[in-house]
């Protein structure tokens, strides 16, 4: 058998046809055209991923642009992608649309939702209210942005649970952004000693015990202070301080109990028990 002879039975073989219509005719070449598409897409999709992740700094708004171009461009590709595969086996994509728009009536009102999702990511992409990255606050529940996608979104809370929350939730609901406008946080914790303290005291060794912790910004914002209220059994104190580290201010703020129960110990500062006055009347 001659080279010429392999290379028809080869394009005999390429050109046999598993499916035929008058729209359309899908043979063994298409097959295999398609199979390389996918891959070809696949490797595409992964250079364009890594690239812009290479290529992603440190700061905070240049990688958020950086993540709207790779999303994107992930996006262009897939539908090009899709496209090509559309014309390769004949479909036109005015005829693909005629013919799903019956479809597309029919299953219109139940996927709303979905399409509400889909324009609020792209709010969210092309926005500026959340980045990845960003500490978020939505239904009580705080947590750092993983993802946007076009549908859902993202996020990993403190106990490391990743949640996926539908892109309509985070622009419609309440929704607080702790790293919008800055990367430091003012948080505070509420202190009571017994009345009869020395409040200076009290209040040095607040402060001292905050410029202490390494996770307490002492430079660019002083902690302070403040006397809060004489209350029913005790003097009420708030220890106010910023940090950066507000995705995990919780570990912070119970060092800080910590660091201060041991500080009042040792200058017999008391923390009272709260106190009720019973009284017995005899008939």
């Amino acid at each position: 058998m001659t080279m010429i002879d392999v290379f028809d039975k080869l394009k005999e073989f390429l050109e046999l046809t598993l499916f035929s219509s008058e729209k359309t005719t899908i043979d063994i070449r298409t097959i295999l055209f398609l199979l390389i598409l996918f891959i070809v897409t696949r490797i595409v999709l992964n250079f364009n991923k890594h690239f812009f992740k290479r290529r992603t700094p440190e700061n905070t708004s240049t990688r958020s642009q950086n993540y709207i171009l790779r999303k994107f461009t992930h996006y262009v590709i897939v539908v090009a992608a899709l496209l090509i595969g559309l014309n390769s086996v004949g479909l036109e994509l005015t005829f693909f649309l005629a013919g799903s728009a019956a479809l597309f009536v029919g299953i219109g009102l139940g996927i709303q939702d979905v399409f509400k999702d889909v324009i609020a990511g792209f709010i969210l992409l092309f926005g500026k209210a959340i980045n990845v990255g960003d500490v978020i606050e939505v239904e009580n529940i705080v947590g750092r942005v993983t993802d946007i996608d076009f549908r859902v979104s993202t996020i990993v809370t403190r106990d490391d649970i990743d949640m996926l929350i539908p892109n309509s939730m985070l622009i419609s609901d309440k929704l607080i952004n702790w790293s919008y406008n800055n990367e430091l946080t003012r948080s505070s914790l509420a202190v009571s000693v017994a009345y009869g303290s020395d409040t200076d005291l009290v209040k040095r060794i607040l402060l001292n015990e905050a410029n202490k912790h390494p996770d307490i910004v002492k430079e660019e914002k002083q902690p302070f202070v403040r006397f809060a209220d004489f209350g029913n059994s005790s003097l009420d104190f708030q220890l106010f301080f910023w940090s950066e580290n507000i995705f995990r201010i919780e570990n912070t703020l119970s060092d800080l109990r910590f660091a201060i129960d041991s500080a009042f110990r040792k200058n017999n500062v008391t923390i009272p028990f709260p106190q009720r006055d019973v009284h017995i009347k005899e008939s």
